[in-house]
């Protein structure tokens, strides 16, 4: 009863900035924590940026801290994920996901919902 959509993915250069963002509709009074994770060709998905509903302690795994910054707007129901300095190794699809119970910072505790994710390509 949740759906998540992904915008803002493209082709940046390296060291360039992107801003992705992910919609919310449906049941979203349910979702206590939204977030980000990632997965390149031939990778396990990886956890990248999380927050709460509350928009308390924002979650970053090591590899982004410090370069991405995640936000929320509850009014909009929408994530954001601005990225900045963007590597090689940033390239991936990014997919935006739910959780109803909360998140931590290895990230969400338990994903309910996902979105279908959008591509994320650093050139060199």
């Amino acid at each position: 009863q949740v759906q998540l959509v992904e915008s803002g993915g493209g082709l940046v250069q390296y060291g360039g900035s992107l801003r992705l963002s992910c919609a919310a509709s449906g049941s979203i009074s349910s979702i206590n924590a939204m977030g980000w994770y990632r997965q390149a060709p031939g990778k396990e998905r990886e956890f990248v940026a999380a927050i709460l509903r509350t928009g308390f302690s924002p979650y970053y795994a090591d590899s982004v801290k410090g370069r991405f910054t995640v936000s929320r707007d509850n009014a909009k129901s929408t994530v954001d994920l601005q990225m900045n300095n963007l590597k090689r190794d940033d390239t991936a699809v990014y997919y935006c996901a739910a959780s109803r119970a909360g998140a931590n910072p290895k990230g969400l505790i338990g994903i309910n919902y996902w979105g279908k994710g959008t591509l994320v390509t650093v050139s060199s």
